[in-house]
């Protein structure tokens, strides 16, 4: 995890950023202040703790949109799934949307109940099409959803360990990795092929043609390229944080590789670009927090308890977490997504549609990255600022949120949980 203060010092040293952010009332030292004081010390500690350092994942998805270039060969590309009997017990048996003892309990005799309908209704009915009419009774919230995700009883889906198994430079880079990147800008962020983005090998030249037809987009469609930019430029810089420096005796040495890092954000380097990637990346901050905020009410809730059967450690974990909510409740200067969708509503609704369905898209191109280790990234982080889009445009359900009960207006699975501390926390 690069911390911002690291980079923030970093960029005050080579002058990389003015201070005031676009389409928010927001300064980067005061993020940066923020977040060194309040945020990173609380999140780093937060996603020590089991709930959040399993992730469960399928990384043998095929990819939708082009025959793959095959599994990449470098061994840092490779991902160790965790062993069953590493993981906790409360996580294992849990279901994706329940969080307590209880709960978890209630759910498996809901389902076998609900099994036993289906059997009564035609013995005839076999095994795999039983499991998909309990999918459907099951409340189904797709509609929400920001991102295409995984199905956690696949058997190809596995427990991975974050911490043993974090985002750094593996090596993978080229055609197939261009591919994905150049998918999602070109095909996702609604931009017309006449329209070049800055460094595109492709582009005839490269000029300020790019900015001034993004400034005249809409607002939403802003924020849309702005979050994609921020989040590529997050992966970029963990890349470069820790790099592959050597290698003796079979050990690796990783640290960072500021070379690299002037090779993708210096203004000469990236001809100017550089810096506005690295100003999207603090709007991505701003995104996240917000949701944060904005979500606490979920949690606060006594019938969320962050099951994993340690109770003592739960109770540590929520505490952190709600700590941690009230914090980003406090700062001064959140995005307001009020302003977005605030139109015609029926001109808003078909946009927020369209902004949804163009992200759930670039969440299956995560499944099409050649490398597993940039794939479980890519993933986590994808379904992370999805769940965080999904929180800020489900306030109304969120502020209905029955406190014994679950809710079927608003539910939050464990894996996007998961994802969303974990993404804001890169």
């Amino acid at each position: 995890m690069l911390s911002f203060p690291i980079l923030s010092e970093i960029l005050r040293k080579r002058r990389f950023l003015s201070r005031v952010l676009d389409d928010c009332l927001c300064d980067i030292e005061s993020i940066d202040s923020f977040n060194t004081y309040k945020i990173f010390p609380k999140i780093q500690k937060l996603l020590e703790r089991d709930y959040f350092r399993y992730y469960k994942v399928n990384l043998m998805r095929p990819c939708p949109f082009w025959a793959e270039d095959g599994q990449c060969s470098i061994k840092d590309c490779h991902v160790e799934p965790c062993p069953e009997s590493k993981v906790p017990m409360g996580i294992k048996a849990g279901s994706s949307n329940k969080y307590s003892k209880a709960a978890n309990t209630t759910k498996e005799i809901e389902d076998c109940e609900q099994a036993n309908k289906l059997g009564a209704v035609n013995s005839t009915l076999s095994i795999q099409s039983k499991e998909a009419f309990i999918d459907w009774a099951r409340y189904d919230d797709s509609q929400d959803h920001f991102c295409e995700l995984d199905d956690e009883r696949s058997p190809a889906a596995q427990y991975v360990d974050l911490l043993l198994n974090p985002e750094r430079y593996t090596g993978y880079k080229g055609p197939s990795a261009w591919r994905v990147w150049n998918s999602i800008y070109e095909e996702n962020c609604f931009k017309p092929r006449s329209v070049y983005r800055p460094l595109n090998p492709l582009a005839p030249s490269w000029g300020e043609s790019f900015y001034k037809w993004l400034e005249g987009l809409c607002l939403e469609k802003r924020v849309f390229y702005k979050l994609i930019s921020g989040l590529h430029a997050s992966i970029n810089l963990h890349l470069s944080a820790k790099y592959l420096l050597e290698e003796t005796w079979g050990k690796p040495s990783w640290g960072p590789n500021i070379k690299e890092f002037k090779r993708r954000f210096d203004p000469v380097e990236t001809k100017g670009e550089g810096p506005r990637r690295l100003k999207n990346l603090y709007f991505l901050y701003l995104i996240e927090l917000r949701a944060l905020s904005k979500v606490a009410p979920y949690f606060e809730r006594s019938i969320v308890d962050l099951y994993t059967g340690n109770a003592e450690e739960d109770a540590e974990t929520k505490t952190l977490l709600l700590e941690i909510f009230r914090d980003t409740k406090s700062f001064p200067m959140h995005f307001d997504e009020k302003s977005m969708f605030a139109g015609n509503q029926k001109e808003a609704k078909s946009l927020k549609e369209e902004l949804r369905l163009h992200f759930k898209n670039i969440s299956r191109i995560m499944d099409c990255v050649g490398c597993d280790k940039c794939r479980l990234w890519g993933k986590l982080q994808t379904q992370g600022l999805g769940t965080a889009l999904k929180i800020l445009f489900s306030e109304k359900e969120i502020q209905n949120l029955p406190e014994n009960s679950p809710s079927k207006g608003f539910q939050l699975t464990r894996e996007e949980i998961v994802a969303l501390l974990n993404a804001f926390g890169r």
